[in-house]
């Protein structure tokens, strides 16, 4: 009955898997919030989520935009953007895919073909583009105007549109970073005027949403340049774990219903969980939803029946140990040097004993205070730990690699 074609567990990024755990504020701030406010023209920030690596930044982005999508919305793929890929570039590809499918490559306006091959040359040359002075125009103005089209056919045609840039900490450059964040949040705070019926002329913003997804790095990346203004313009979430409700919510249809399949025979049958297989894979993944995927899927794999055992999840996750350990290293490895001994140290402490100046101490620092930077940035940027009394670990992975045998389970 499981195999590989029905399993519904999906680790790994850029997937929207079948099996959805939590994140409910970031997806009722798009229904309730987000949406709302676009469709009745108020002007509304783009969204940043950001997070370390595993936390389901991408996947969560795709699951708004494929709800969008159902609802009509003109949705881009993913854009994402490799380490060296010049942003403008893939952006204002993106932006004419848009442009084609509000109608306006069709258009017979002079206005409207010359601003489309202005956004074209861009598409071809990128932050590079050499402009004449007859041309008159940064290529970020360029993508500005075209959006700003983009978006009075959406108003005409009762649409939204929603643009998702990922892997943003990969924009090294800083004119391209600039460029992009003008052109965007330019787009997104623009008001226009429009005819309401019965009350003439009215100024409303256009519906278009933009969601940017990374790395922590990106908020050094942009750094000044970024300013009050971008924080104005886009409003920044740091992802991180999920609690274990949101886990356990998510496998209850295996519990009470069972999650249905097709069989060999053409038919329907529906696959079961233990509630201790339930528990099983709870406790290995500590609210990763990489891990929490990569669980799901290798007790899935490990036996064929149509309940999945607590022996399965616990033999499952056995061949998963080394992907698992593999993973959570990445992320240690990837922390600055100070940032790293600064975790390292406080797991080492009791619990009931990790306060800045015993942490500082493990660690080497010569003082509480030059502690300091490192303890902000792994609870405020990088979400990592929480800086109470005493110190705790919102990363329940990297907290039990460092202080337990975790992964290994028996």
């Amino acid at each position: 009955m499981r195999d590989a074609v029905n399993n519904p567990f999906q680790p790994g990024s850029d997937v929207v898997p079948e099996v959805w755990a939590g994140r409910t504020e970031q997806l009722s701030d798009w229904r309730d919030v987000l949406r709302p406010r676009l469709d009745a023209g108020l002007i509304e920030r783009g969204r940043t989520i950001l997070g370390e690596p595993g936390l389901g930044k991408s996947s969560l982005v795709r699951r708004i935009a494929e709800e969008a999508e159902l609802e009509g919305a003109w949705v881009t793929p993913q854009i994402r953007l490799a380490l060296g890929t010049d942003p403008i570039k893939r952006l204002a590809a993106e932006v004419l895919k848009l442009a084609d499918r509000a109608g306006l490559s069709a258009g017979q306006e002079q206005r409207l073909g010359q601003l489309l091959g202005r956004v074209k040359s861009v598409a071809v040359s990128g932050v590079s583009l050499a402009l004449r002075e007859s041309a008159g125009q940064e290529p970020h103005t360029a993508l500005t105007d075209l959006l700003v089209e983009i978006g009075r056919a959406a108003i005409i045609r009762k649409r939204v549109v929603l643009i998702h840039l990922d892997e943003v900490q990969n924009i090294t450059d800083e004119n391209a970073l600039s460029q992009v964040l003008i052109a965007l949040g330019d787009a997104i705070t623009r008001e226009v005027e429009v005819e309401a019926p019965g009350l003439g002329p009215i100024t409303r913003s256009l519906p278009i949403a933009v969601y940017l997804t990374g790395l922590p790095e990106f908020n050094d990346a942009s750094g000044a340049r970024k300013g009050a203004t971008f924080t104005r313009r886009f409003a920044t979430k740091v992802l991180t774990p999920l609690d274990d409700d949101d886990l356990r919510s998510a496998l209850n249809e295996f519990v009470m219903e069972g999650w249905e399949v097709t069989d060999d025979n053409g038919g329907t049958s529906v696959i079961r969980m233990e509630p201790a297989a339930v528990e099983a894979i709870i406790d290995v993944c500590r609210g990763e939803p990489f891990l929490f995927q990569l669980a799901g899927e290798r007790a899935w794999y490990a036996g064929t029946g149509d309940v999945i055992t607590r022996a399965e999840a616990v033999e499952g996750w056995q061949r998963a140990e080394a992907e698992a350990t593999s993973h959570v290293e990445r992320i240690l490895e990837r922390l600055p040097q100070r940032e790293r001994e600064f975790v390292m140290a406080m797991a080492e402490l009791p619990p009931e004993e990790r306060t800045l100046s015993r942490i500082a101490a493990e660690a080497g620092f010569a003082k509480n205070t030059d502690a300091g930077p490192a303890s902000q940035r792994l609870d405020r940027v990088r979400g990592i730990i929480n800086r109470g009394r005493p110190y705790t670990f919102r990363h329940r992975a990297i907290e039990a690699f460092l202080t337990s045998d975790w992964p290994h389970v028996s």
